[in-house]
């Protein structure tokens, strides 16, 4: 029975309508009966009449037949959504299923649980069916993920931000996809710690490898980084003429906070961040401003 029931879960298959109640249609597929939702039939089913869907066992352990097929299916790969995590078993995804949930197992999933796609976060899959009819969803590998890339144009780019989803997770790094269908990678000192699988992060484009993966990273810009103060004078110096202020860290602290309204210690900490960031520096007792660095962008 439980071999006859693995090729039917998880397949489109064919029945008959047997019978029917208030809220389902009864089809019978090679002797199992399986609810069929009325609310997915617009004109009623007579008994007798042939009837074709998605196969699958519902949340409460009864067999359903459906009309409407998932994208995930056994050697078909689409995105599903993760639900939940439990821990000993793995984490619940919908694929679009009406009433079902299809469970990663643990055994696809990262030894750290810390590590495993929380709710909201998605995974591209494809479906198993076990020997006892058990659904199970399972990760794309490598070369999936390969198949399905675009080459992208790397100028058009470079540090740019770009919506990807994290699909492996190494010791040497985070590889990733883009909404756009290109593989990224983000190296461990460009981020601040490790993503989750399945996490959907924005990361900006910073080189690119000799096989046409990003080169990406989670690290904010240098002007994004920088404190509020620093903020206030960066947005001053930029609006001065000639780009420069009469004002340094030797300049007297009455000055500073009738000018900026902070004091002389608030000062020098912000034009440091300035500094550190190569946004600014000083000299010939002006504070001037300098364009943003992108020498760590370049191509690797």
């Amino acid at each position: 029975m439980e071999n006859e029931l693995a090729t039917i879960v998880g397949h489109t298959v064919a029945g008959q309508v047997t019978d029917e109640n208030d809220k389902y249609y009864v089809v019978s597929v090679a002797g199992n009966a399986l609810r069929l939702d009325k609310t997915e039939i617009l004109k009623p089913l007579k008994q007798g009449s042939q009837f074709r869907g998605f196969a699958y066992e519902n949340e409460h352990h009864h067999l359903q037949i459906t009309r409407n097929p998932p994208k995930v299916q056994i050697g078909r790969y689409a995105f599903g959504t993760v639900v939940k995590a439990q821990k000993g078993l793995g984490v619940f995804i919908n694929i679009g299923l009406p009433n079902k949930d299809v469970v990663v197992s643990l055994d696809d999933l990262p030894e750290m649980m810390h590590l495993w796609p929380q709710s909201g976060d998605r995974l591209l899959v494809t479906l198993r069916v076990d020997k006892k009819a058990r659904m199970w969803a399972v990760p794309a590998d490598e070369s999936i993920f390969r198949a399905m890339a675009q080459v992208p144009d790397y100028p058009k780019f470079k540090n740019k931000d770009i919506n990807v989803t994290a699909y492996r997770l190494k010791l040497t790094g985070t590889q990733v996809l883009s909404d756009d269908f290109y593989l990224g990678f983000i190296p461990p000192e460009e981020r601040q710690e490790e993503p989750r699988l399945g996490q959907q992060l924005t990361a900006r484009v910073i080189g690119q490898f000799p096989d046409a993966t990003l080169k990406l990273s989670l690290r904010p810009r240098a002007y994004e980084a920088i404190s509020d103060d620093a903020a206030m004078i960066l947005a001053t110096l930029q609006h001065a003429p000639a780009g420069k202020l009469a004002y340094t860290d030797k300049s007297d602290p009455a000055e500073i906070k009738a000018y900026f309204g902070i004091s002389k210690g608030q000062f020098k900490r912000a034009v440091g961040h300035l500094m550190k960031a190569r946004l600014a520096t000083q000299h010939d007792g002006y504070l001037w401003l300098t364009e943003p660095d992108l020498t760590d962008e370049t191509e690797s």
